[in-house]
């Protein structure tokens, strides 16, 4: 008897230990992903374009597709590799935040390039082409998991950078943590957004009193305006997020004169309106770190089409001539 009471207090004291491990791990998850807040809500800003344009009944499927991708490059790649470098190569995360920081660039640039450059239909497709919705579908969960990929190394990256110093199995299950609490947060939240409209139809049709119809009809009134707003508004915050990065990681290199500034510039403005200075500091800040986002992408984009592109275009012949033979 006294060996199996030795034996549940050795139990209990270990039951102790692993809810304080827990409570830690939820605790340390909590602060890096606020720290992360920012690019939580561009890759929240950003993900409800890829479902535009697509019928109803694929937008969940769709979002959902984008959501698991998103689990995968937090938990299978970004989760391990940041661990790996930050504990052997640290030096090198910063270069590889400001490649993906150049990527979100070009893709910011390159939306808002393709606005106003005429549009001229592809040799190989007849007038009137329509694509196959499945391949079409495939392509945008490709580009959604993709450009995902980024926002995502951003958030895990400024999650690692929030976590104390300790074993790698506590900033694991952390950065975990923070990878599922993410996901569920912004993936949630573009599924609601998604389907406001079919809310709002089913309340103008189906609602008992005329104040509850009127709301739903207008939520299927505004959500086509608001759904423009939310592309523009990803797109924006490509190019912000993608600047930011750029400028934030050449200034950890030693070459921040840019960056700093900016700094001086938002600090100025700030101090010049007397009020809400931190909100005017973040604003004129996030402001001309996406003015230089535009730039930067402006210049990579003949560089990705006359020379990135024809490179892995090449490749992409001698993989398929490989094969055929």
């Amino acid at each position: 008897m006294s060996g199996l009471l030795a034996l549940l207090d050795d139990v209990a004291a270990i039951a102790k230990v692993a809810a304080a491990s827990v409570d830690d791990v939820v605790g340390q998850a909590a602060k890096a992903g606020a720290k992360a807040a920012g690019a939580v809500i561009d890759d929240a800003a950003v993900t409800p374009k890829y479902v535009a344009g697509f019928s109803p009944a694929r937008e969940i499927p769709i979002v959902w597709q984008i959501a698991k991708g998103s689990l995968k490059n937090k938990l299978l790649f970004l989760l391990p590799v940041g661990l790996l470098l930050n504990a052997f190569i640290p030096g090198i995360i910063t270069p590889l935040l400001m490649l993906g920081g150049a990527y979100l660039c070009f893709e910011g640039a390159e939306k808002i390039y393709h606005i106003f450059k005429p549009h001229h239909h592809d040799a190989d497709e007849p007038e009137g082409f329509v694509p196959d919705p499945l391949h079409l579908e495939k392509q945008k969960v490709a580009g959604a998991i993709k450009t995902d990929f980024i926002l995502s190394a951003e958030i895990m990256t400024i999650a690692l950078a929030e976590i104390p110093d300790g074993s790698i199995w506590m900033e694991a299950a952390t950065l975990a943590v923070v990878a599922i609490g993410i996901t569920v947060m912004v993936y949630g939240s573009v599924a609601l957004i998604v389907k406001a409209d079919d809310f709002g139809l089913h309340l103008s049709q189906e609602g008992q009193f005329a104040a509850t119809r009127a709301i739903g009809l207008g939520i299927v009134k505004a959500m086509p305006g608001f759904m423009k707003i939310l592309m523009t508004v990803g797109t924006a915050a490509m190019l912000w997020v993608g600047g930011s990065i750029v400028l934030h990681g050449a200034d950890v290199l030693g070459y921040g004169q840019l960056y700093q500034v900016i700094h001086d510039i938002a600090h100025g403005a700030a101090l010049a309106v007397h009020f809400a200075e931190g909100f005017v500091t973040w604003a004129v800040t996030a402001a001309l770190d996406g003015v230089f986002g535009l730039a930067l992408g402006l210049v990579l984009i003949p560089v990705a089409e006359k020379v990135i592109a024809p490179v892995f275009g090449l490749f992409k012949r001698k993989k398929v001539g490989a094969e055929g033979q």
